[in-house]
C-alpha cells in the first residue's frame, strides 16, 4: 500500500498522488507498486528487496543519486496472553526530490508521523526528515526498554514467592527480547556513525546537532539493554540456584525416611523367601528385628540430626 504526505502550513497533509518534495510512505507493497516506484524514481530493485527482508541487517547503500538506509525498529508482538519484543528493518530510500519508507508491516513509529503526531518535521527537508525518524526510533527503544524493566521486575517478585514455569518462560522471553534490542541498536549505532562523516547523505550545519541528539538516544538505549540484560541474567542464575538448592532441600527430607523405610523391607525380603535354612523362622521374630532397628536408627539419625 503506497501513501503520499506532505507538509503544508505546518501540518502533515494526505495527498492523492506523488509531488516533489513529500513522503511516500510503502507498506507491505505489492509488485505493481513496486514497479511503478522503481521506473519513477528510478530505483534499484536491491532497495526494495533489502527493506522487505526480515532478516536484513542496518545498513547504507547508494546507487547514483538514491541512498538506502536500513535501520531496525522495535515492535510489540502479542500471542495470546504474552507480550514480546522484537525488531523490523525499515527501509528509507532518498531520491533527488522524495523520501520513500518501505516497510513489511504497520508500525507504530511511521504510523505517529503519518498521523501528524510528531511536530516541527517538513518533508521537503529530506535530511532532517530521515534524522528525525531515526531520533523516533531511538524514543521507542527507550520507551520500550523501560516497559521490560518494568514487566522484569513483576517476574522478578513473583518468582520470590514461587517458582513457575510461567515466570521463568516471561524471563527467557525478556531475555531474547533484550538480545534482539542489543544487535539492532549497535546496529543503527554503526548506520549513525557513517551518516555523521557526512559522505552518505548530504548533511547542513542544522542537521549535525538532529544527528547528535540521535545517537546520544541511541548509545542510551544500548547501555540500557546491556544492563537490563545482565539483570535479567543474574535473575535467572539465581532463580536456577533456588530451584537446585530447593531440589537439594527435598532430596535431604527424603532420605533418612527412604532408609528407615528400606530396613523393613530387607528384612520382611529375606524372611519371606522360600527356604528352609534362615534363623528364628517364626512369624513374631521379623517383626520384632525389623521394629529394633528402625528403632535403633531411627535415634542415630536423630542424634547426628540427620532427622
Amino acid at each position: 500500500m503506497l501513501s503520499y504526505y506532505k507538509t503544508e502550513n505546518g501540518r502533515m497533509e494526505q495527498l492523492t498522488s506523488c509531488e516533489p518534495g513529500c513522503w511516500i510512505n510503502c507498506v507491505a507493497p505489492d509488485d505493481r507498486e513496486v514497479n511503478s516506484l522503481i521506473s519513477d524514481f528510478g530505483i534499484e530493485p536491491d532497495f526494495f528487496r533489502a527493506a522487505m527482508d526480515e532478516e536484513e541487517s542496518s545498513h547504507i547503500d547508494n546507487e547514483d543519486e538514491n541512498t538506502l538506509i536500513v535501520i531496525d525498529i522495535p515492535i510489540v508482538e502479542k500471542e495470546e496472553n504474552n507480550i514480546s519484543y522484537t525488531t523490523m528493518p525499515l527501509g528509507i530510500i532518498i531520491t533527488e526530490k522524495n523520501v520513500i519508507t518501505v516497510s513489511i508491516k504497520d508500525n507504530p513509529v511511521v504510523g505517529e508521523f503519518a498521523q501528524g503526531l510528531v511536530r516541527n518535521v517538513q518533508t521537503n527537508l529530506k535530511t532532517r526528515f530521515v534524522l528525525n525518524i531515526m531520533l523516533r526510533v531511538a524514543a521507542r527503544f527507550l520507551q520500550y526498554l523501560k516497559q521490560i524493566d518494568k514487566i522484569s521486575n513483576y517476574v522478578e517478585k513473583e518468582l520470590r514467592h514461587s517458582m513457575r514455569n510461567k515466570e521463568l518462560l516471561q524471563l527467557l522471553d525478556i531475555e531474547k527480547s533484550l538480545v534482539y534490542f542489543s544487535s539492532s541498536l549497535k546496529g543503527n549505532e554503526i548506520t549513525l556513525e557513517k551518516i555523521m562523516r557526512g559522505r552518505v547523505i548530504k548533511m547542513y550545519d542544522e542537521d549535525h546537532d538532529l544527528l547528535d541528539d540521535v545517537l546520544i538516544e541511541v548509545r542510551q538505549a544500548i547501555d540500557m539493554s546491556n544492563i537490563y540484560l545482565n539483570i535479567v541474567n543474574g535473575i535467572m542464575d539465581a532463580s536456577s540456584s533456588v530451584i537446585s538448592n530447593n531440589l537439594s532441600s527435598v532430596m535431604k527430607a527424603f532420605v533418612p525416611f527412604l532408609v528407615l523405610a528400606v530396613i523393613p523391607l530387607i528384612i520382611f525380603g529375606l524372611y519371606g523367601m522360600n527356604v528352609s535354612f534362615i534363623p528364628f523362622a517364626n512369624f513374631w521374630f521379623p517383626l520384632i528385628l525389623a521394629a529394633g532397628l528402625t528403632a535403633v536408627t531411627f535415634f542415630a539419625m536423630k542424634k547426628k540430626k540427620a532427622l
